[in-house]
Formats: C-alpha cells, structure tokens, sequence
C-alpha cells in the first residue's frame, strides 16, 4: 500500500504513520520531509513491533533497519557541479545553486558535495549566494531564477535540487533567450525536462530511475517482512545490482542517469 499526505508536511506524515500503526502492517518505509518530527512516531512504530525503512530520503539511522539510497550521496553531488562546469565551458565565473526546502536532508547531502567538489577541483567557481529555497515548487525557481538573473548579471551558471527547481531555472532562461550564456543543470525528470533540453535552457538533466527506486524498496520491505536482508552485490530484479555498505544497513541503488535533448525522450517518467 502507498500512501501519503497530500502536501510535503511532516505533521501531515506523522498523522500517516499513526494510521499505519493502528493497522498493524508489517513494515513502514517512509521519505520523511522532516527527518527529526518523524522520529518519535517512527519509535513507536518499532517498539510495536513493525520494521522501519526510508527510502529517498533519510530518516533517523538509529530507528530503521534499512536506509535505501538512489545514488551515492557524495558521487552524486560531485557529478552534477563537474557536469555543470562542464556545459559552462569554462572553470570560473559566478554561480548560484537552488534547492527544494532547507531542511531535506537528501537535498542538503548533494549540495554539501557539489560544494567540495567546486572548492577542491575548481577555486575560480564562485557561489554568488547561499542555496535558495524554492519550496519545491515551479514558480518559485522560475521567479527566484529571474531575481539572480537580475542582481547578478555575469552568472554562468545554476544548479538546481528538488525536481521543480530545475524547469523553473530553465523557463527563466527560455524566456530571457540566455540559453548561450547561463548553464543549467539539476535533477529533474525527463519527460518534464524536455522541452527544456530541445531549447538548451536546461543543459543536463541528472537523476536516476525513480520506477527503479520504487521497485527495489518494495521488493527490500517484503524481503524485511520475511526475514530476509540484502547482501551487497545482490542483483535485484528489475533494478539490477545493488551496493549494500559495511554497516549492513544503507542500500545504494547505482548511478545516477545523465538525461539530455538526445535521450529524455526514451524514458516515460
């Protein structure tokens, strides 16, 4: 069964998991909007007996069995401001990065990431600003995309993270026609990336197969339920081999997937 509140709120999602206690499932895997109001319940859930996972994003590690991760953190976050460097076509210049909300601790690990790899690999990138909240939400990125556009008129470059962000950033590069002179990369989907990608306003669109994600947390929850955990190296069906770390718990999915005007096309996500 999935379920989930209809805004990304965490008494909402609190309110969820009281529900699914009361309905004595067997296993709860949860992407917590905010990590820290989710422990409490996430508590109750294990004392009474249910098993806790997360999936997307990260709960707290002391009160699930198993973290499943799309991607390596780290890689992650390195690979999106490498490939940004390299759609600016050049190592310096102003930048500027975009996120969902400020407490997503998945967003916040790739930003972290991006972060190093720019200081330790490429000191003439310059961060304009601290990351900009959008709320996950279109409109915002768009409307704080055309407010950086406006104060900072040498930018190079946006990063964007949260899904929306990306397609907002690229519609306020469509619609000033700074496709040639402002670089955008984020995690978006490909089929709401497209018409981004064909005009050059998005650059790369980079992320992993969420359908696979899905799969391979469903198919981990019933191994749970079973008794069963994952061994690193394990192939998974539909999904394909997974990495499962030294502390038996965190699950990695694999690399991410670089989506762009030549492939987006070939997905149906």
């Amino acid at each position: 069964m999935y379920t989930g509140p209809t805004e990304a709120d965490a008494a909402q999602q609190v309110k969820v998991i009281e529900d699914l206690i009361s309905q004595k499932v067997d296993v709860i895997a949860v992407a917590p909007n905010d990590p820290a109001a989710l422990t409490p319940v996430l508590k109750k859930a294990k004392e009474q007996g249910i098993k806790v996972m997360d999936w997307d994003t990260p709960a707290d590690q002391s009160v699930v069995e198993l973290s499943v991760h799309q991607i390596d953190d780290d890689a992650y976050g390195r690979h999106i401001a490498k490939t940004l460097v390299e759609k600016m076509g050049t190592d310096k210049g102003e930048i500027a990065i975009l996120t969902g909300g400020l407490s997503a601790a998945n967003l916040n690990a790739w930003i972290d990431a991006a972060k190093k790899e720019l200081q330790e690999n490429y000191p003439n990138i310059k961060l304009v600003t601290d990351k900009i909240a959008t709320d996950e939400k279109q409109q915002v990125a768009y409307q704080k995309t055309l407010d950086l556009i406006k104060s900072y008129p040498n930018l190079k470059g946006i990063m964007a993270f949260s899904t929306p962000a990306p397609l907002g950033a690229a519609q306020a590069i469509q619609e000033k026609g700074l496709q040639d002179k402002i670089a955008v990369v984020g995690t978006a989907l490909p089929k709401d990336s497209k018409p981004f990608l064909e005009d050059g306003s998005l650059d790369v669109a980079i992320l992993w197969e969420p359908n696979k994600l899905g799969y391979l947390t469903v198919a981990l929850a019933k191994d749970l339920a079973e008794g069963k955990t994952p061994k690193n190296g394990q192939n998974v069906e539909n999904v394909g081999t997974i990495e499962v770390r030294e502390d038996g718990k965190t699950v990695i999915m694999g690399p991410p997937t670089d989506f762009t005007a030549e492939n987006a096309g070939n997905y149906d996500f």
